[in-house]
C-alpha cells in the first residue's frame, strides 16, 4: 500500500511544522506522502511547508474555505495513494505510527480504521486534562473510541484512515461539522465496509483550546448526536444520552438537597473523587487531577446541553437539521 496522509489547516502554520517535524522522524521505509490542504485560511503555512520538502514527499493546495470535510475530501481527490490517513493539524505523530498500521491491516485488513489519541509531557496542564477527560472510560473514553469493545468502531478524524476504494464509494465526507465522522463510518457500514480500532495507531493530539473554546466544542458534538440519530435510526444507542442523564441527574440531586436529601449528591461526589482519583494516578500531577475534574464538569454540561436543545428541535419539533443549526453546516 501507498499511503497519504491528508491534512487540512486553517490559520494554524505552528502546528504544521510540529506534525511535519514528527513525521519526517519516522523510522520505517515503508512509501508515504503528505497532502497539505490550506483551507481558506489568512496565514497561510507555505513556507514552512519549503522546510519539508527535502524530507518528505509533500504537496500544499490553497482553497477557499469550505469547512475540514470538504477539504479532507479535495485532499483525496488529488492524492496519489490508494490508502489515506486523514490527521488534524494539531497532532503529533509517533515514530512507529505507519508501522503500527500497516502491520494491523496486513493482518486483518478494513477500509476504514480509527486510532486513539494519547498526550505528550510537553503539553500544557489545560491540554493533559482534556485529554484525559475525553479518553477515559469515566467518562465518554469508551464511547468515543477508547476501548475495543465498541461493537462498530466509528473512527475519529483527528486520526482515520480510509482505502480509496471507500472514499470513492462513499464520496467522502459530508458538510455538518462536527459529526462528518461518525456520518462517514455508517454510511460505509451502509455500503458493506468495515472499521475498526487500531489500538497501537495512537497520535498526541495538542487540542489548542481554552476551556472556553472546549465548552463551545463539546456543545456541537451534543447537538450533532440528535441529528445523525434522525439521519440513521438504526444506530441510535442510549450512551448518547448518558451526559445529557448526567446533566439532568445533577440538577435534581441539588434540588432535593433542599429537602434534605443528601444521597443522590453524594454520589455524584464520588464520582468526581473517583475521577479526581484516576486522574492523579494517570497524571501524578495534582493540578492536572484537579483540572480533569473540571474538563469532566465542562463537557458533560456543554454536550449535554447541546444534546437536549438538538434533540427538542429535530426530534420533537422535527425542525429541519439545517436550519434548526446552520452553524454545523458548511456550504460545498
Amino acid at each position: 500500500m501507498y499511503f497519504s496522509f491528508i491534512v487540512p489547516v486553517y490559520n494554524r502554520p505552528d502546528e504544521i511544522d510540529e506534525l511535519l517535524e514528527s513525521l519526517s522522524k519516522f523510522t520505517s521505509s515503508i512509501p508515504f506522502e503528505v497532502v497539505i490542504v490550506e483551507d481558506g485560511s489568512s496565514i497561510p503555512c507555505q513556507n514552512i511547508i519549503e522546510k519539508y520538502t527535502d524530507k518528505l514527499t509533500i504537496s500544499y493546495y490553497f482553497k477557499p474555505n469550505s469547512g475540514p470535510g470538504d477539504s479532507r475530501n479535495y485532499g483525496m481527490n488529488v492524492a496519489n495513494g490508494d490508502y489515506f490517513i486523514i490527521l488534524d493539524s494539531d497532532c503529533i505523530i509517533p515514530q512507529e505510527y505507519l508501522i503500527q498500521v500497516q502491520q494491523s491491516l496486513e493482518e486483518d485488513y478494513v477500509d476504514c480504521f480509527g486510532g486513539p489519541d494519547a498526550a505528550l509531557d510537553s503539553f500544557s496542564d489545560i491540554q493533559k486534562a482534556i485529554n484525559f477527560t475525553m479518553t477515559s472510560f469515566l467518562t465518554t473514553g469508551g464511547i468515543r473510541g477508547g476501548s475495543e469493545k465498541v461493537d462498530k468502531f466509528q473512527p475519529r478524524s483527528f486520526n482515520m484512515g480510509l482505502s480509496k476504494k471507500a472514499f470513492e464509494a462513499s464520496n467522502g465526507f459530508g458538510n455538518i461539522h462536527p459529526g462528518e465522522d461518525p456520518d462517514l463510518s455508517i454510511r460505509l457500514w451502509n455500503l458493506g465496509f468495515k472499521t475498526k480500532l487500531i489500538k497501537n495507531a495512537f497520535v498526541y493530539h495538542k487540542r489548542r483550546i481554552s476551556w472556553e473554546k472546549f465548552q463551545i466544542q463539546v456543545n456541537k458534538f451534543g447537538k450533532a448526536r440528535p441529528i445523525l440519530n434522525s439521519w440513521y435510526p438504526e444506530h441510535k444507542k442510549i450512551t448518547f444520552w448518558f451526559p445529557s442523564l448526567f446533566l439532568l441527574g445533577f440538577l435534581f440531586s441539588v434540588l432535593v438537597v433542599f429537602f434534605n436529601i443528601y444521597f443522590f449528591i453524594g454520589l455524584y461526589g464520588l464520582y468526581f473523587f473517583i475521577l479526581f482519583i484516576n486522574s492523579l494516578l494517570t497524571n501524578k500531577n495534582l493540578k492536572i487531577a484537579l483540572y480533569s475534574v473540571w474538563a469532566m464538569v465542562i463537557q458533560f454540561y456543554g454536550y449535554g446541553k447541546g444534546f437536549l436543545l438538538s434533540y427538542y428541535r429535530v426530534e420533537v419539533l422535527k425542525q429541519e437539521p439545517q436550519k434548526a443549526f446552520p452553524e454545523l453546516f458548511f456550504k460545498k
